[in-house]
């Protein structure tokens, strides 16, 4: 008996043994054919992304604004240098020949000429007319770009700083500042320009001596680059101030008035917005919205005459789409699908 139940053991044992052995090949012959068929998936998936998918998307140039530290740093560096050379070519009052040289560097790109420190050879005066234009082109194509970046970086805390007593989260401040974007950083330059007034006259009556009434109107005439030169900075330690005190308050007010022009221009917009999205339709309108003229406006050509309207985009932009659109159509069925995305083959070529 024990010999007949010791031999049913050994024969269900390897039963056992083959059914799991079975087992295991089922799941290893079914892992193959899933690993075959995502294969499969894949290929056609890379198939039907080409050519189009797999073309560069244009991403905008992050703005670097270490670039352009080392630009306007390559700027005065270069312009102190030249200027030191023909120190003994420029008439004036002086103080530092170095300091002096980079103090005119400043007043030149800024266009201020306060006239106390003048080129007075045909090397020096050809030198300056090199570093005026320069360095108007440095201010208005990257000194402005830095500015602006600055203002935007300064939005959110304008607005935390506007709902103080409000419990206000990070969403609800980020879509205030998208919604009024221009609008807070024209507050944000007028904040900083009061700021910048501020400075520059205390300093002036301070270190340069001058009186309240006085200091104003060098203020004044400095961040216009009015610079009429009666009143300027003399001393060693005013001009040292006046190099990084006159590159930002005369940025600043050129961001601000370019910031009132944007928001001027921005209102006007929503106004005609509202209007055209408030008025009555006519007749006349549903004829003129009706682009393949089959007497029905559909959703598509309603929006597209809106936004023409509105002078969001013109009959230009909505033809260089269509012919877009057209050469990608390659069936000429009037819609896009993923056949008219594959690369077209040596027959249709």
């Amino acid at each position: 008996m024990a010999s007949d139940h010791d031999v049913k053991q050994a024969l269900l044992s390897e039963k056992n043994d083959r059914s799991q052995l079975n087992n295991e090949k089922n799941v290893v012959v079914q892992r193959r054919k899933n690993r075959q068929n995502k294969n499969h998936l894949n290929q056609n998936e890379v198939v039907i992304q080409t050519p189009a998918d797999c073309e560069p998307m244009y991403v905008k140039p992050q703005f670097s604004l270490k670039q352009v530290v080392l630009m306007l740093i390559s700027y005065i560096g270069g312009g102190t240098f030249c200027f030191f050379l023909v120190r003994n070519q420029i008439k004036g009052e002086k103080t530092n020949p170095i300091l002096d040289s980079m103090y005119l560097c400043v007043v030149t790109m800024s266009t201020v000429g306060y006239g106390d420190l003048v080129p007075n050879s045909i090397m020096s005066k050809l030198l300056a007319c090199v570093f005026v234009f320069s360095g108007m082109a440095l201010v208005g194509l990257i000194l402005g770009k830095a500015a602006d970046y600055i203002v935007e970086k300064q939005e959110v805390l304008l607005v935390r700083a506007i709902h103080f007593h409000e419990k206000v989260g990070p969403a609800e401040l980020l879509k205030e500042v998208e919604s009024d974007k221009v609008k807070f950083k024209c507050i944000t330059a007028g904040i900083l320009l009061v700021v910048l007034f501020v400075i520059g006259t205390v300093f002036l009556c301070v270190v340069e001596e001058l009186e309240v009434l006085d200091a104003i109107y060098c203020v004044c005439s400095t961040i216009t680059t009015l610079g009429y030169g009666d009143k300027s900075f003399s001393t060693a330690a005013g001009r040292s101030f006046a190099v990084l005190w006159i590159i930002s308050s005369t940025i600043c007010l050129a961001q601000f008035y370019l910031y009132l022009a944007e928001l001027y221009t921005e209102r006007r917009q929503r106004s005609l917005v509202r209007w055209v999205l408030t008025r009555r339709l006519t007749p006349t309108d549903l004829e003129e919205a009706d682009l393949d003229h089959d007497k029905v406006v559909s959703a598509s050509e309603f929006v597209i005459y809106k936004l023409k309207e509105m002078g969001k985009i013109s009959q230009e932009d909505v033809s260089l789409v269509m012919e877009t659109f057209k050469k990608l159509d390659i069936d000429h069925s009037g819609t896009l699908t993923a056949s008219d995305l594959l690369p077209p083959t040596p027959r249709q070529a």
